[in-house]
């Protein structure tokens, strides 16, 4: 059971290992793009390669859909990238259902765990699997696998390291319940001593607060980059235009310049005030603009002197 890139990856190690994926269950097609022509989630793209079979359900409390899934007699599902299930669907098969979550559990329980880490700073997560209970992301601990999160990391390149090392793990954790071979470990029992939340991202958690400091603006910045993208607004007497940042550097120091202030040489770098110091920002796309560096951005924008961002 799963939608986006991120579930195609252990699906893939699945059927490459030969194991008998009975069915997939995935969102709905949606309309998307200027001709809004209906499109496939990236699980469904996959198992239509593969000629799995492929149960698309509006409700995961429909009669005929639990009818359907209960055919397949599978012993075991598993839950990548999904959404919550009624508990006469994760009840269903004998071996139960398992679910991968991309942190370490029971730190970054949510709909954003990879994003949420990097913003916070951290220098390490991981992937977890867990057997589905009643409440969201606090089923017992099957296994885990830790990674750390580099400097120049961002929600691009740690996705792609977690989705690898995610695939593996959910076949490693398929071969030790088919053997039996598997000691569940309750989260409560994990010691964590300041748990952080992983809740959904908008548009809203998205936008820079210049009265920050530069290390949480920049790791803002890297957990949302290249997607959905940190944005603030350029503005010049109150006209504002959004513009978002893709890539920054900081730097900490003291100064006296208003928070969003504008510094710039009006050729190379384009630096803002914040907090405690400065964010360089390195690549960025005004609305309505390509993605561009600061050199290109500035050889087309002359910075007024009243200009700042907001």
């Amino acid at each position: 059971m799963g939608t986006p890139e991120f579930a195609v990856a252990p699906l893939q190690k699945l059927v490459e290992q030969k194991c008998n994926v009975v069915a997939v269950i995935t969102a709905i097609d949606k309309p998307a793009g200027r001709g809004q022509k209906l499109s496939y989630s990236a699980v469904k793209e996959y198992a239509l390669t593969q000629n799995i079979p492929i149960l698309q359900p509006e409700s995961l409390k429909n009669e005929n859909f639990l009818e359907e899934l209960a055919s397949y007699k599978a012993d075991l599902q598993i839950v990548v990238a999904f959404r919550m299930l009624p508990k006469v669907v994760w009840n269903m098969p004998s071996k139960g259902t398992f679910n991968l979550h991309a942190s370490l559990l029971p730190q970054y329980r949510g709909a954003a765990p990879i994003n949420w880490a990097i913003i916070n700073g951290d220098k390490e997560t991981g992937v977890t699997t867990f057997f589905i209970e009643e409440q969201i992301d606090t089923g017992n601990v099957i296994f885990q696998e830790k990674t750390a999160i580099l400097p120049e990391d961002n929600i691009g390149t740690l996705y792609e390291k977690l989705m690898s090392i995610g695939a593996n793990l959910v076949i490693k954790t398929v071969r030790a319940i088919e053997a039996n071979e598997i000691n569940p470990v309750p989260q409560a029992s994990i010691p964590i001593e300041n748990l952080k939340p992983a809740p959904k991202i908008n548009k809203g958690t998205c936008k820079i607060d210049w009265n920050s400091d530069a290390e949480s603006i920049h790791n803002l910045v890297r957990g949302f980059s290249p997607y959905p993208t940190a944005w603030t607004e350029l503005v010049l007497n109150n006209e504002k235009t959004a513009v978002k940042i893709f890539s920054t550097t900081f730097e900490n120091s003291n100064y006296l310049l208003t928070p969003g202030t504008i510094t710039t040489d009006s050729k190379h770098y384009l630096k803002v005030a914040c907090r405690n110091g400065y964010i360089t920002i390195n690549d960025l796309q005004p609305a309505g603009k390509k993605r561009m560096d600061a050199t290109a951005f500035l050889n087309g924008h002359k910075i007024k002197e009243e200009e700042k961002f907001e």
